[in-house]
């Protein structure tokens, strides 16, 4: 034969094997379970749900000490020094807070140790009783992890309260669950004493001591009647005056975790050891490589679940945990003085967390450095991306091998250097990843992403995509701690046994679903079913389908759809999810009134892509806020989400036909998204009652 037509057509014929080959691995497997009758699947390795992966351990809390013993000299918890904080003025006068800030120090395993050792002794010493709970009211940090496993190391219970946590839920909060000590920062420790009078058990107050800051408490020790101590102190009492540990049992509640509420107040989720530990054991089997030599970079939430389990996975494998925080984490962020590293430049981290907010602003980041540098910058961007794209898609006419390797070093070198450079693993959660910034990732940091799907009730355990799987827009097949079932919702037209996929509401089952709600037994009973086998079911609200390989892919939630007046119905999540890939979007709520025929929606804009259009068309303004005012960038970003929806098949009446710019973005702060980002829908519609009516006149 020819050579070459050999050389032509044998790269063809492996892109088809190859392909072929992806689509048969079997991921989920079909397992038979109790309960309501539904489409049930395991992991394709596990036939039982994974409760531990290490003999003997059934506690976080024996989980830490293990790898403080497997690994003592390795360093565990770092945190950057602090050199210099200064004001920098913009040129609208306005004055923003900017850091310098050195290299990471460090505590090794052993040293961790000791120190949390010290602390669950300083605690009991200070006075806390081993029935009372312990609030802790922080920001992401080191202190953080070593309060929790203090408490864990006496048996007491912790309740995690985010810091954005608006005055009405944190009062909520402590009171609900009684908390007689309170660990928190100093700008948290104002926001306690603005509401003592409120508070009905809280007798001791634990600051952690931050450089930068006068450790200067003597005001808050008038304002209120309890027993303020510095973190230093507690740590120095309990090294004098050590007290036997008293560790819990797997049934025994770890957490309390308030989560941050999308409406009302929010409810306390309890989690034992056990559950904690089953998820940190199934995600131990998923990521590949995972061990001593990993360093994570530490900066979402730990009152949320995601970042809680991702950290004890990590201290499971003997990793470094360096801490930072979303306003330093790149060389550009907010709260970095021009000139100095972020935290990412500095640490170097090969894993890290992100929620999709995040990782959707680092797409529209390098988007907009590529299409301001334009010409062949722009030009090599866009052959690379399209090359890469085609080998991921598995092509052998994609970049391989040493084309691969140019391309890294020519275009793709610079963007992994905004997160440091030695990425080679992303797990992204707490809300839906959408396809093309999961593929914008993907290409640029030349690293998978594990998109997982899991709740606060499931401590994070659900599904978990492979890092072998290249497909984007699901969730990935059930975690070994899990079983996922299906069931019909026959009232939004979704059944089992609908063709070509199953779909139906997702239940997941097993040792990682928690007990229930704390002091909320009705709502517990309304989610939570314990079958004839024994096994715990949490009912999610959202809706799914399973794909032939067993993956499963979110397609609407139970809650969002609302029905419009001549009867379609409308799912506002997902027509969010395909509308906000639009240049021009920061954020974006989808409103659907009953009483009407049409959607309306809120946009808060992408200052710079907005401004860079109007300045091209010739449209004069004078802040962003006039610029949202005027009807040339109304229609601009109107058009942008038509192209956007029918780019994603939207039906018509899916599509908003009137809009309202918002200059202001929405920040947890601000109380209309919560710590994870997620639209907080009545906050939102109250605050901005009279533009949703507007829309509609």
């Amino acid at each position: 034969m020819n050579p070459y037509i050999v050389g032509a057509f044998l790269p063809i014929l492996l892109s088809l094997i190859f392909q072929k080959t992806k689509g048969r691995k079997k991921r989920g497997l079909p397992v038979d379970v109790g309960g309501e009758p539904g489409y049930a699947l395991c992991n394709y390795r596990f036939d039982a749900p994974v409760e531990s992966l290490w003999e003997g351990v059934t506690t976080i809390s024996e989980l830490f000490e293990q790898s403080c013993k497997n690994f003592p000299n390795k360093p565990l918890f770092g945190t950057r020094k602090f050199i210099s904080k200064e004001s920098e003025k913009s040129h609208d006068g306005r004055s923003f807070e900017k850091f310098h800030l050195g290299d990471y120090e460090w505590l090794s395993y052993v040293q961790a140790f000791d120190t949390v050792c010290n602390f669950a002794s300083g605690l009991i010493q200070l006075g806390h009783k081993k029935e009372e709970r312990v609030a802790i009211f922080a920001d992401t940090r080191a202190q953080w992890q070593i309060a929790l496993q203090g408490c864990f190391r006496q048996n007491l219970t912790v309740v995690t309260i985010y810091a954005s946590l608006g005055e009405e839920a944190l009062c909520h909060s402590l009171n609900e669950t009684e908390v007689t000590t309170v660990i928190c920062e100093q700008k948290e420790l104002k926001k306690l004493i603005d509401i003592s009078g409120q508070l009905d058990t809280v007798k001791r107050v634990i600051w952690i001591n931050e450089e930068g800051i006068s450790n200067d408490t003597s005001q808050f020790q008038k304002a209120a009647s309890w027993t303020v101590s510095s973190f230093v102190e507690v740590e120095k009492l309990g090294k004098e005056n050590p007290v036997e540990a008293n560790l819990p049992l797997s049934s025994d509640i770890a957490v309390i975790m308030y989560t941050s509420g999308s409406t009302g107040l929010p409810k306390g989720v309890m989690m034992s050891h056990g559950n904690v530990l089953a998820t940190v054991a199934a995600v131990m089997t998923i990521v590949p490589g995972l061990g001593s030599k990993d360093v994570y970079l530490a900066y979402l939430p730990l009152a949320h679940i995601l970042e809680l389990a991702a950290e004890s996975v990590m201290i499971a494998a003997g990793a470094s945990i360096g801490y930072g925080s979303p306003l330093t984490l790149t060389d550009t962020s907010n709260k970095i003085k021009k000139g100095t590293k972020g935290d990412a430049s500095v640490l170097g981290p090969t894993l890290m967390t992100a929620v999709p907010a995040i990782l959707d602003r680092i797409r529209d980041g390098v988007r907009k450095n590529v299409n301001a540098k334009g010409g062949l910058a722009k030009k090599l961007f866009d052959v690379g991306y399209s090359r890469r794209f085609a080998a991921i898609n598995g092509s052998w006419f994609g970049a391989w091998g040493l084309e691969k390797l140019l391309w890294d070093f020519l275009v793709f070198s610079k963007v992994r250097a905004v997160l440091g450079g030695d990425i080679r693993f992303l797990l992204s959660g707490g809300a839906p990843l959408s396809g093309d910034t999961q593929r914008f990732i993907n290409i640029c940091l030349g690293a998978p992403i594990g998109q997982g799907y899991g709740l606060t009730e499931t401590c994070a355990g659900g599904t978990f995509s492979e890092y072998d799987d290249p497909s984007v827009g699901r969730v990935g097949p059930p975690l070994p701690c899990s079983f996922v079932k299906l069931i019909d919702w026959p009232e939004g037209g979704y059944l089992t046994t609908d063709s070509p996929m199953p779909r139906g509401e997702i239940v997941i089952g097993g040792p990682n679903v928690t007990p229930g709600y704390f002091k909320n037994e009705e709502k517990t009973k309304e989610v939570y079913k314990l079958d004839e086998r024994g096994m715990r079911w949490f009912y999610t609200g959202d809706i799914g389908r399973f794909h032939p390989d067993g993956c499963l892919e979110i397609i609407d939630r139970k809650k969002d759809i609302v029905k419009l007046q001549h009867g379609e119905y409308v799912s506002l999540g997902k027509v969010e999810a395909a509308l906000i890939v639009s240049p021009y979007v920061e954020n974006i709520m989808l409103h659907a009134d009953p009483f009407h025929s049409y959607c309306v929606a809120l946009v808060t804009v992408a200052s710079h892509a907005l401004e860079s259009w109007a300045q091209k068309q010739g449209i004069t303004f004078s802040n962003l806020s006039d610029l949202c005012q005027k009807e040339e960038a109304v229609k601009e970003v109107h058009a942008s989400l038509v192209k956007a929806a029918r780019e994603s098949r939207l039906e018509k009446f899916e599509i908003p036909s009137r809009i309202k710019l918002l200059p202001e973005p929405w920040t947890p702060e601000s109380g209309l998204v919560t710590a994870a980002l997620k639209l907080k829908r009545e906050a939102l519609r109250k605050a901005f009652t009279e533009e949703l009516s507007k829309l509609y006149a």
